[in-house]
């Protein structure tokens, strides 16, 4: 009879082959663990190497520079418009240039196709309308031709070859449009305002002139009409009132219109007009009221210049820029003297300036007013 057989109590430890095939697996999948995490390590180091490479240009001394040349360009893209030289309007700096042959005030002026400045109609020293129409060239004045009767305080815009006139009067306010073909000296009929106006404002935008305010004898006019050679004048806008003498200049697509006069009060609003959408807003503030000023854009900003308040002898010379985008002012130079109702037109890089009314009396000199190198 063979011995009993005995069990292995409960929870005893298995035999030896068991144990160590359960420790061989155990060491397997720990093998399998390490592998994939080195794996895994090289993977994300690559992916960093790569990421720096993108970043710093690492594709050669070429693709760094291009790396960081596009880099600026985008910096440079976004401040446009914001704290930088961009934002800073050149002061102007004035000389003595010329003088006229009389002295003049009130005469519109424009700048011809060549680059020189027609000068058309005004008042001279004895407040007597003048028909007189020359042409400036730097600081030398050369008559041209006459207009069909004399006036002052009309607005001028040249739209192609041509320049056009618009209103101005005598004893009282005209309606005329009157066209000047520089080339033949000619000046003729080229339309005709809803109405007699006077002390008004004009710019053009594209193939439109756009005339502003003025006075057609009894009040003054809230209107903005445009018009184009060959079609009849429409109102493209309403000002906030009726506005007179107002310093207006086009820019970026819009026309500026700075101060001028509502009633006898100088204003010192600055609007902005949307030719597209027909709306005008107000954008900004002079550093006082002024009417009686003049208008000139050169480059992104209007320069005003000049000017006075409601008293007829408290004329300025203080030139200030403003910004179209934002309606701020900031202070661009100053006149030899303080002078208002000049004629000016930009000529070359800069503006030339006309004639005025200073408190000492009607002015015929001829200034020459460019950015100044050292501005920035």
């Amino acid at each position: 009879m063979s011995a009993p057989q005995t069990r292995a109590p409960r929870g005893a430890h298995p035999g030896p082959g068991r144990s160590e095939r359960e420790r061989a697996a155990r060491r397997r999948r720990l093998a399998v663990r390490r592998r994939r995490a080195a794996m895994l390590a090289v993977l994300a180091a690559v992916a960093l190497i790569a990421l720096i490479v993108s970043l710093g240009g690492g594709g050669g001394r070429g693709g760094g520079r291009g790396g960081r040349r596009a880099l600026g360009a985008r910096r440079a893209g976004a401040t446009r418009g914001g704290p930088g030289a961009e934002s800073t309007p050149p002061a102007l700096g004035v000389r003595v240039v010329g003088t006229l042959p009389v002295a003049l005030q009130d005469a519109a002026a424009a700048t011809l196709p060549d680059g020189r400045v027609v000068l058309l109609g005004g008042l001279d020293a004895s407040d007597v309308s003048t028909a007189a129409v020359s042409v400036l060239a730097g600081g030398r004045s050369a008559p041209l031709t006459t207009l069909p009767e004399p006036q002052h305080d009309a607005a001028a815009v040249t739209l192609g070859d041509n320049v056009y006139l618009f209103g101005g009067g005598q004893v009282e306010s005209y309606s005329h449009i009157l066209g000047l073909e520089p080339g033949a000296a000619r000046v003729r009929e080229a339309g005709t305002l809803p109405g007699p106006a006077s002390d008004v404002a004009a710019a053009s935008v594209g193939q439109s002139a756009y005339v502003v305010g003025g006075y057609d004898g009894v009040s003054a006019l809230d209107q903005i009409l445009a018009w184009r050679p060959g079609q009849a004048p429409v109102v493209a806008a309403r000002l906030p009132g009726g506005l007179r003498y107002a310093a207006v200049a086009a820019v970026e697509g819009r026309v500026i219109i700075a101060g001028g006069s509502e009633g006898e009060v100088a204003r010192d609003a600055i609007l902005s007009f949307d030719p597209v959408h027909g709306t005008v807003r107000q954008i900004g503030r002079l550093p006082q009221p002024l009417t009686h000023a003049a208008a000139v854009t050169l480059g992104r900003w209007v320069y005003v210049i000049g000017g006075r308040g409601a008293a007829q002898s408290s004329q300025s010379s203080a030139i200030v820029a403003i910004d179209p985008r934002t309606g701020a002012t900031r202070p661009a130079g100053r006149l030899p003297s303080p002078l208002s109702d000049m004629s000016a037109a930009r000529a070359g890089g800069g503006i030339l300036l006309a004639g005025g009314q200073s408190p000492e009396g009607t002015s015929a000199g001829i200034l020459e007013l460019e950015p100044r190198a050292a501005a920035r």
